[in-house]
């Protein structure tokens, strides 16, 4: 008999959405949205609704444990038991730490599911425990970000979601949102529908921009210099409020002395929009309140990511739009919640001393042989790091080192599970119970398993708590159950809370964070947690980590003349769904008719892109969706859609941007030719 049953939406994507699960004799047969979580409000994207039954059930999930028995890549493995994985893993393990020290054990995770136990609980605290080189993780993505809004506005919610209804202009600036942020799009909808207009910036003419007002398309990486630019044109048409700027704002005169280095006229060139668009969207902001901005993570990924996020954030400040609903910026919602991370990760098991690697920097490291101690083991889950890390080549060439043991945890056979000594199934969100507090939303969800565990799979709580049990761990926070897990990952008592403990959220209820029993609204209920209180444009805790006290722009030099952006897939979330039979195709690469003519190529044509770092081949499609001097095509594709064993993270630099020293995928310079076929 069908039953449905309510769960939550884990993958790496703001919205979080509540989900209703039809089940049968143990099956997922269909997903739905539900009406639970008010901002989700029952849509769902097409690839969660069409893609979960064959992700859970299809041939490529992972169902016992397999140790590898053909060479690092081939993907060849034998079945073994539990107890057996196990105590190879032990044994290998336990030899590193007797030649190298813990320290030459690395956990390589990123955000698969975003639950808080899947994330990011029992795994830390083994981690943690073993004394295993630490893993800073958000360089890959939203480390940007998060250090820009956190070095403008301190640890506060921004502007909620749901507010974007109210507002009267919305700047739509690097987000993809009917890829990336389906639900803004219902915010969006209902403000226009009450008179509200839309701006979109962005290098590619997303599906949103179709609805636009106003679409400038920015160049790749000048962000910073166009919201310098509206700075200065609200200066000279008075937009620039005094009085909150005074009260408010620190670093007012030192960041528009640099920002008026780059007036409209000088902004245009270089961001390359045209000059009166530049002058009636500052108009239009000057004008218009409520007025508010929702960024994205395609802001962040370039060596000027950091410098762009934070002019953006300065406007509503400088215009003084915040202290009203729907005004402001959509951002910061993950410090909305009550998080109690030290009481579920245990950062005070981690011994005195121990180093800490950059993700970006794995691959390097793994490569590097003066590095001490060598980094011996590695631990992949939660993570495709072979097709979502820079520099593809490098990785595949790291992940193949024979004396390299390598344990993976994951749900499917990717490409980089191909590399592994040892892997664990994991399983679905389906198959545990979790608690999920998103970051583009503001509101708190628990869900609880709906099947049992395909196969012997287990929940990554499981998996690491047997793991600690066989390296012989005998703290009781190592005994935990998922219950109790949860009830450690936020403040029971916090009044956003409303008197339930994490593990007894209701499953028909999302829990919206209120304070005073109204949402957030920066600067009437909530204040900026900086330093000086105040939303400070000169940071001197960006200076004093990243040497960033103010913005900057640095204009990128290439040989190569096209900049390669790689967006979103509206088939996948990053490259989760990569492995099933609808994303089998190679994605197309997208191309300004201007750049096509210049180099005699037809639509349709079979491409070579390349760089210094590697070379992709994928079909042509000639569009003005793209600007000149920029191609794109989507991020998160397996080697199966590869005729040459590369997809587009093989030309991503491996240099670092301004804050977080994130990633700087956007930074991609690449020549593109006809493929002549051998």
């Amino acid at each position: 008999m069908n039953v449905e049953k309510a769960s939550v939406c884990p993958l790496d994507c703001p919205d979080t959405c509540s989900l209703a699960v039809t089940v049968a004799d143990g099956q997922v047969l269909s997903v739905k949205g539900s009406k639970v979580n008010p901002i989700t409000h029952g849509a769902v994207c097409a690839k969660v609704a069409k893609f979960y039954p064959e992700f859970v059930h299809g041939q490529n999930r992972l169902r016992h444990p397999l140790r590898r028995i053909g060479v690092k890549g081939e993907g060849r493995f034998a079945r073994i038991s539990w107890d057996e994985a196990l105590g190879v893993i032990h044994s290998r393990v336990s030899d590193v730490i007797s030649r190298y020290g813990p320290q030459a054990l690395l956990p390589l995770n990123y955000a698969g599911p975003h639950g808080m136990l899947a994330g990011d609980s029992m795994s830390l605290r083994f981690f943690h425990k073993i004394g295993a080189s630490l893993l800073s993780r958000s360089p890959l993505c939203g480390g940007i970000r998060s250090a820009a809004y956190s070095g403008t506005f301190g640890a506060t919610p921004g502007t909620p979601l749901q507010q974007v209804s109210k507002s009267k202009l919305i700047i739509v600036w690097g987000n993809n949102a009917t890829t990336c942020n389906l639900h803004l799009m219902r915010q969006i909808n209902a403000a226009k529908r009450d008179g509200a207009k839309l701006v979109v910036i962005d290098p590619r003419r997303v599906k949103v921009a179709e609805q636009a007002h106003l679409y400038l398309p920015v160049r790749p990486g000048t962000d910073v210099v166009l919201a310098w630019s509206i700075a200065v044109e609200l200066e000279r048409l008075g937009g620039i409020d005094h009085s909150f700027v005074e009260k408010h704002v620190l670093g007012f005169d030192a960041y528009m002395n640099a920002a008026r280095d780059y007036p409209p006229e000088r902004a245009a060139e270089i961001c390359g929009v045209p000059v009166d668009d530049i002058r009636t969207l500052a108009r239009w902001y000057h004008e218009t309140s409520p007025a508010v901005v929702a960024w994205g993570n395609g802001l962040e990924r370039n060596q000027n990511g950091g410098s762009g996020l934070r002019a953006i954030a300065a406007l509503p400040a400088l215009a003084g739009k915040f202290g009203v609903a729907g005004g402001g910026l959509v951002g910061g919602a993950g410090h909305a919640f009550p998080k109690t991370s030290g009481k579920l990760t245990r950062p005070d098991f981690v011994p005195p001393g121990t180093r800490t690697v950059n993700i970006l920097d794995v691959s390097r490291l793994l490569l590097d042989e003066s590095l001490n101690p060598p980094l011996q083991a590695l631990f992949i889950y939660n993570h495709n790091p072979l097709i979502v890390h820079p520099d593809q080549n490098r990785m595949k060439q790291a992940l193949r080192r024979e004396d390299l043991f390598v344990v993976g945890i994951e749900v499917a056979m990717t490409d980089s599970m191909a590399y592994a000594d040892v892997v664990l199934p994991a399983s679905t969100h389906f198959e545990y119970a979790d608690v999920y507090a998103a970051y583009g939303q503001q509101y708190l969800q628990r869900a609880e398993a709906v099947i049992s565990p395909v196969g012997k799979s287990l929940p990554n709580t499981e998996i690491f708590r047997r793991l600690a049990a066989k390296f012989g761990f005998t703290d009781p926070s190592f005994r935990e159950n998922d219950d109790e897990l949860m009830d450690a990952a936020f403040d029971s008592d916090d009044p956003r809370m409303q008197g339930f403990r994490p593990s007894r959220v209701p499953l028909d209820l999302a829990i919206r964070m209120e304070y005073d029993r109204e949402e957030p609204v920066l600067f009437h209920n909530v204040s900026p947690r900086t330093p000086s209180g105040k939303v400070e444009l000169q940071s001197s805790t960006l200076g004093a980590l990243y040497g960033a006290a103010l913005p900057g722009y640095r204009p990128l030099t290439s040989p190569y003349p096209l900049t390669l952006i790689t967006p979103a897939s509206d088939k996948q979330i990053t490259s989760t769904f990569g492995g099933l039979s609808a994303n089998a195709g190679t994605p197309v690469l997208e191309m300004n008719s201007v750049d096509a003519a210049a180099r005699a190529l037809t639509d349709g044509a079979s491409v070579k892109v390349w760089n210094e770092l590697g070379e992709v081949f994928l079909p042509l499609r000639i569009t003005d969706a793209v600007r000149p001097g920029v191609v794109s095509s989507d991020k998160g594709a397996w080697l199966r859609t590869s005729s040459n064993g590369q997809t587009v993270s093989a030309l991503a630099p491996t240099h670092k941007a301004d804050l977080a020293d994130g990633a700087c995928y956007n930074d991609a310079r690449v020549e593109v030719a006809a493929l002549i076929a051998v």
